[in-house]
């Protein structure tokens, strides 16, 4: 991850973003009990307990330890269990043993958050350089990255409780209707690709490229529940010429025979959300799937997932707003009315799996030193996704954003959008 800080916040701005972006850390663990923010469902999910104390973790040894003259860091201990993945700064506490780390306590976790804030607002308010406010910006992304984490691996902790409890009392509408899937035609040709000198961007934005693309289309929309289950109901996860060879694979180990989430109760569907166990709205877009699971549907709907370049492409006249996790409903919801002239949904509600692989843009180069493992090192068998989902903070996305996950994970909020030659 390389820092743009050609508009690196500084002084006041800089304090009110880091001041704003803590908060809402804080806010998203408030419903959750000790117990709630200690556990561990999976290997690939971590306690909220963790989420807190490792953002923390990177504003004290990627800023105050760098800045702060003779720093004494809050615990030497918090240096390896709360390092994720920088082996440059040493060794880690096992990823799947986080939620084994009963101690130290949530209250303990609090006051390192407290005392680590308190000493950056003394260094921001004491005027930092251009470099440094832009590694702290990078913090602040890094945070609200882990702050839609916390909200994902919540969600899969409570799946696993057979009461299906609830994180939110947030309810979403359901629609009365389901927009036609239309499709919008764009005429390819040379175009540009990744982010600009202008802004923040992660180094895996960048740099900015032309591509070539052949025509296309893209879905007006998202794929819904409804059309979903039209896929199940034709056998689809019984057809092995839908899947790739890897897919089929899996689903057969897994036993995946619908999305992540959804239940069936006395014969009826129900999906869990982070609102508890719900109706499953056949209008709402259709929410954590593989990689798999996407391509295979887009082969039975006659379709496919789109490139990277194309939805980046088709996002680009499109406005970054959508159901972000500042609505509240922490689930997708239903299109109401969709836009005639170019595709609607293109922010939030699902991240948008691709059919590009993962890997670096012509010119790219991992930076020096710690943050340069960031992201540079994951580019290897991994899938892109695009656009935000109702967990992602709506001042963290952009046109450009590259997530990415394994093509077998599921519980992050994947969905499907159409392409077509």
């Amino acid at each position: 991850m390389s820092i743009n800080a050609t508009e690196a916040a500084t002084g006041n701005t800089l304090i009110e973003r880091y001041r704003g972006v803590r908060a809402q850390s804080d806010k998203l663990a408030r419903p959750l009990s000790a117990e709630d923010a200690c556990v561990q469902s999976m290997a690939d999910a971590s306690p909220a307990k963790w989420h807190l104390a490792h953002t923390t973790w990177f504003f004290e040894v990627f800023v105050l330890a760098e800045q702060v003259r003779n720093y004494l860091p809050f615990d030497p201990d918090y240096r390896f269990l709360f390092n994720s993945y920088y082996h440059t700064v040493g060794a880690q506490h096992p990823r799947p043993r986080r939620g084994l780390l009963t101690r130290p306590d949530m209250t303990a976790i609090r006051a390192y958050r407290d005392h680590v804030d308190e000493k950056m607002y003394a260094l921001i308010g004491s005027g930092l350089d251009a470099s440094s406010s832009g590694v702290v910006e990078v913090g602040l992304h890094h945070e609200q990255q882990h702050q839609e984490l916390l909200l994902m691996d919540i969600k899969h902790l409570f799946s696993c409780n057979p009461t299906s409890p609830a994180y939110t009392t947030a309810a979403v509408a359901a629609a009365h209707c389901i927009p036609d899937l239309t499709f919008h035609e764009f005429e390819g040709g040379i175009v540009p690709l990744g982010a600009g000198p202008v802004g923040f961007s992660f180094d895996n934005e960048r740099p900015r490229h032309d591509t070539l693309l052949q025509p296309y289309s893209l879905a007006s929309r998202l794929t819904t529940n409804q059309e979903y289950a039209d896929f199940i109901r034709d056998g689809g996860y019984d057809d092995p010429l839908l899947w790739l060879a890897d897919g089929w694979t899996t689903i057969g180990k897994e036993g995946w025979r619908a999305p992540l989430y959804w239940r069936e109760v006395d014969g009826e569907r129900f999906e869990f959300t982070l609102a508890g166990l719900r109706p499953l709205d056949p209008a709402a877009p259709v929410v954590h799937l593989s990689y798999y699971e996407a391509d295979a549907y887009a082969r039975w709907a006659d379709g496919r997932l789109p490139t990277e370049a194309e939805w980046e492409t088709a996002a680009a006249a499109a406005s970054l707003t959508g159901n972000f996790v500042e609505n509240g409903s922490l689930h997708p919801r239903p299109l109401q009315c969709a836009d005639a002239k170019q595709p609607s949904q293109m922010f939030g509600d699902v991240w948008e799996w691709t059919m590009s692989p993962y890997t670096a843009y012509p010119g790219f180069w991992t930076p020096p030193g710690a943050i340069g493992e960031y992201n540079g090192k994951f580019m290897s068998s991994q899938m892109v996704l695009r656009g935000g989902c109702c967990a992602t903070p709506e001042a963290h996305i952009r046109g450009t954003y590259r997530n990415f996950f394994y093509p077998a994970n599921r519980w992050q909020f994947g969905g499907v959008r159409l392409a077509r030659n």
